[in-house]
């Protein structure tokens, strides 16, 4: 596991070319956990709960089931490809008011392992390399 590819437990602060990557609703309503943190200090925008927005990348994981989330995320992975001179610290989506575990999650990011700009919370990576 590339140590440097680890998001940090904590953001606080994000340098110029970090994009902080949170789990939202489709409604944008950024009222807790990390999505509250990206519009607070982050730039995300209440009333948009996808995609790029500020310093800040939305996935939407409160509509359903993991599979509806893996078409977002595998959206966020081509808009991080496309997007080499940004770094993304993914947090853990969907792990905190969504309800959904590492275990249920961590799977969907399989294609962000070779992608070099993408940095995954530890627990996804201990699946994913498993």
């Amino acid at each position: 596991m590339d140590i440097q590819r680890i998001t940090p437990s904590f953001i606080t602060n994000l340098q110029q070319n970090e994009i902080f990557v949170f789990g939202s609703n489709l409604q944008g309503n950024h009222a807790g956990g990390a999505a509250r943190i990206a519009c607070l200090h982050f730039g995300a925008e209440m009333g948009n709960g996808v995609g790029p927005q500020g310093q800040s990348y939305a996935i939407p994981t409160m509509q359903g089931g993991v599979e509806t989330i893996k078409p977002y995320v595998d959206e966020f992975i081509n808009y991080a490809i496309n997007h080499p001179e940004q770094h993304f610290l993914v947090t853990p989506i969907g792990c905190g008011i969504a309800g959904f575990t590492p275990s249920e999650i961590a799977p969907i990011f399989e294609k962000a392992k070779d992608i070099e700009n993408i940095s995954l919370p530890e627990s996804f990576w201990s699946i994913i390399n498993d």
